[in-house]
């Protein structure tokens, strides 16, 4: 007669951590094994009917069911230097991380079968050694240095502006977004199911024109004075800005936050700030719109609003932006400046020194 092996007392950490390794989707194979004999071993299910149940050997159930009651949870994990050693040398594993940043011409970067073609192991082994090392050639960033010689003085301007606004005066950070498309999908949209279908739109569409909206983002409360346009010339933006002084108090200083585009400069622009000393113009430094806040903000209605849509007119592309932001007025959503401005130029520094290029002055 088989021997009943004793039963495995748990405590209620170890069990609900072994049940959590049973039922992961993200445990791996062997953990799963081994959860599950030290589970069985704890409600005394006898050892004949574990490696039936199973499919293991008796030698390989009592090996974790010992390891276990000497080591508890540690005693299910292997032993460095244990398991099968790697199939490839270490010339090879070198050149997969070494060739990394040098793509074979014509191509600009790796896919896992071509440095594993190139490289003669798997596309397995690859991604495997990719992701040990942390390296993710698949993915691009961007990135834009200034090279405005003032870019120093107009980057603490601006963050000034944030960080401590004047007193009994509006902060405006203001743009314009061109191009606005009135797209028509030539099939009406699959909704979002509730079985984990993906809401669908079609891929070509029918093109009924573009509008400018432009916009300026109170930095105080978030509220939005906006402005839709045909085009976007000096015209429309001196048209924008009578506006903004319409629907201001003509009492307070109004600051004026903008990038450098040459609309923006236009001398009849220049011109009417001049007329209109209440007006302050501030500059981000050149290629540095991401210190204009307003810029987050047509991410917003670009994802909330507009990319999505399917509209038959530039009309209705406009009656939907109105309606967005007669809501979004409603219940304005502050942006807010929280990064310090030292760590930023320094790590703006860090990047002209990689490119090779001279550091700003701090």
């Amino acid at each position: 007669m088989a021997r009943i092996a004793d039963v495995i007392a748990l405590t209620d950490e170890e069990e609900a951590e072994l049940k959590r390794r049973v039922s992961s989707p993200r445990t791996s194979k062997r953990d799963h094994i081994r959860a599950q004999i030290i589970l069985n071993r704890s409600e005394g299910v006898p050892q004949h009917e574990i490696t039936k149940k199973l499919g293991l050997s008796i030698g390989c159930v009592n090996k974790w069911s010992q390891r276990f009651e000497r080591d508890g949870l540690d005693g299910l994990v292997d032993k460095k230097g244990r398991g099968r050693k790697s199939s490839i040398s270490l010339k090879k594993a070198q050149t997969v991380i070494d060739k990394v940043t040098q793509p074979i011409k014509p191509f600009k970067r790796w896919s896992t079968r071509k440095m594993a073609a190139h490289a003669g192991v798997s596309h397995a082994t690859v991604h495997r050694i990719w992701k040990k090392n942390e390296l993710k050639p698949h993915l691009t960033k961007t990135f834009k240095v200034s090279n405005d010689p003032r870019f120093v003085s107009k980057f603490w301007d601006i963050i000034g502006l944030y960080l401590n606004p004047p007193d009994k005066a509006l902060v405006l950070c203001c743009d314009e977004k061109s191009q606005c498309q009135a797209l028509e999908r030539t099939q009406p949209s699959l909704p979002l199911g509730m079985d984990g279908y993906i809401k669908t739109i079609t891929h070509d569409y029918k093109r009924h024109g573009t509008i400018t909206l432009f916009a300026a983002l109170n930095y105080l409360d978030g509220k939005i004075i906006s402005r839709t346009e045909d085009k976007h010339s000096h015209v429309e933006w001196l048209r924008f800005l009578k506006q903004i002084k319409r629907e201001t108090d003509d009492t307070i200083e109004i600051h004026i936050i903008a990038d450098n585009y040459s609309t923006h400069k236009h001398e009849k622009v220049r011109a009417w700030f001049e007329r209109n000393p209440r007006f302050k113009l501030h500059f981000t430094p050149t290629g540095s719109s991401w210190m204009n806040l307003v810029e987050r903000f047509f991410r917003d209605i670009s994802e909330e609003c507009i990319r999505h849509g399917s509209f038959s007119s530039v009309k209705d592309l406009v009656n939907d932006i109105t309606d967005y932001l007669a809501i979004w007025n409603l219940r304005p959503r502050k942006y807010r400046w929280k990064a310090e401005g030292q760590k930023i130029l320094e790590k703006i520094n860090r990047a002209r020194e990689k490119l090779g290029k001279t550091i700003y002055s701090t």
